[in-house]
């Protein structure tokens, strides 16, 4: 992958809407916010694979937990995608900053670490700043730890955050 900048993703309550890191609008067909975070659903429209995306955002962790909904003809990959991310919020307005490193749940079975060269060449680069850098390490080998020390379980894991997900499409 071509070394980038951090990607950054805005998501409007307001306008129900979602700008993707490219500049795409997309539009969302549920937002809603929880003590914990804000949930959205959306469709993925020409994605070769997906035909859905359901997320949640969580600031006080700085993730980003993701369920996918795949294609019939589509192996599912995973059960949960989180990524290692700032989650900001001005009023209606959520941002994410994605600062590369992703874990990838298969629930009862094991938790992988993906995306550390990428990671590792945003940092050398100088394109993540020092203290964003050590968060996103940290927050990544913690997040990777709890999950596996939990079977595996990311709602397992939340749980011992108060955090407790639903994934509702509308």
């Amino acid at each position: 992958m071509a070394l980038h900048p951090p990607k950054v993703e805005t998501f409007t309550v307001d306008a129900g809407t979602n700008t993707d890191p490219k500049g795409f609008v997309r539009t969302v067909d549920l937002y809603r916010t929880a003590p914990f975070g804000l949930y959205l659903a959306r469709p993925m429209p020409d994605h070769p694979t997906l035909t859905h995306m359901r997320s949640w955002l969580l600031p006080d962790l700085g993730i980003r937990v993701t369920d996918f909904t795949f294609k019939p003809a589509a192996h599912r990959l995973q059960d949960f995608y989180v990524d290692i991310a700032d989650v900001e919020r001005d009023g209606s307005t959520w941002t994410t900053t994605d600062h590369y490193l992703d874990l990838v749940v298969h629930t009862g079975d094991r938790t992988e670490l993906l995306d550390v060269d990428e990671y590792v060449e945003a940092v050398a680069a100088g394109l993540l700043a020092p203290d964003a850098a050590e968060r996103a390490l940290t927050t990544a080998v913690t997040t990777h730890a709890g999950i596996a020390e939990h079977g595996h379980d990311l709602d397992a894991w939340l749980a011992t955050h108060g955090v407790v997900l639903d994934w509702p499409w509308r």
